[in-house]
């Protein structure tokens, strides 16, 4: 298996970087992608980097952000074949509460519909190929976690705290165990590697892929995650977006060459 990171906040020389995340693997002959950025830059990336997206053949958006989801207004005209895996929760309908006013910052008006037929809502673990699996997140009373960082979903007229059911991961089986892949981790990188194994026993923990939304947490908070991510058993963890470059320098304290961290254009094979 390859993974090619398409697009991260950091970029380089050759490589330009936005907020969000779009991360190209294969595996097995099969070929997917995960999230699609906010804009058509991942596919300009995949060609500089000589990889052609018309090929993929499953599409998977971990979560209904804008910085993940509006990119595929570009994927469905240059794929034909792809479907698109989504939570069952999915909508159009992530607020952020800023400055005393709320801030749409879900999924463009349209994107999902484009996905037409194509359009596959996973309620519970699905098999996607063989080995490889979409797994939605639901966990009790993670609307906490939406509060804390003033993110709602929006019902009728009225918001609740987002609990994040609309996340879901990637999953392949290997024979080196599990790869785990999730954009942001809004349910806790170390919950989603626990409900892996709970879902996959006496599997190898290989690695977990992904943003972990640390950004804007304090040294100590990184330091207790980390510390709980290494209890999980996860052998590497490759990190990027999301957790920020701050997190990131006390992962490494505490995780050493457990840890490793991605840009644009990052590729790592497994």
């Amino acid at each position: 298996m390859k993974m090619t990171v398409l697009v991260d906040n950091v970029g380089t020389e050759t490589l330009p970087g936005e907020w969000g995340l779009s991360i190209h693997i294969e595996c097995n002959g099969q070929r997917f992608l995960l999230d699609a950025g906010q804009s058509d830059l991942y596919l300009k990336n995949a060609r500089a980097l000589g990889i052609d997206l018309s090929l993929v053949g499953h599409a998977l958006l971990s979560h209904a952000h804008h910085d993940h989801a509006n990119g595929f207004a570009s994927f469905f005209e240059i794929n034909s074949r792809a479907d698109l895996w989504v939570s069952a929760s999915c909508r159009e309908n992530c607020w952020k509460r800023k400055d005393g006013g709320w801030k749409y910052i879900g999924i463009a008006p349209g994107i999902l519909a484009k996905a037409g037929s194509r359009l596959r809502r996973a309620r519970g673990m699905k098999q996607v190929e063989e080995g490889v699996f979409v797994l939605p997140h639901a966990m009790p009373g993670f609307d906490s976690a939406g509060l804390a960082e003033g993110m709602f979903l929006r019902e009728g007229e009225g918001f609740r705290p987002d609990d994040f059911c609309h996340e879901q991961s990637l999953v392949f089986d290997l024979p080196s165990g599990l790869v785990l892949f999730n954009s942001c981790s809004h349910a806790g990188a170390d919950r989603i590697v626990r409900e892996a194994a709970e879902r996959f026993p006496g599997r190898r923990l290989h690695a977990m892929i992904g943003g972990f939304h640390l950004c804007n947490k304090s040294a100590d908070q990184v330091r207790d995650f980390a510390r709980r991510l290494r209890d999980t058993g996860v052998e590497s963890v490759c990190t990027g977006h999301c957790t920020g470059a701050q997190a990131f320098a006390v992962l490494k304290e505490e995780l050493g060459d457990r840890a490793a961290q991605f840009c644009t254009g990052f590729a790592m094979e497994f």
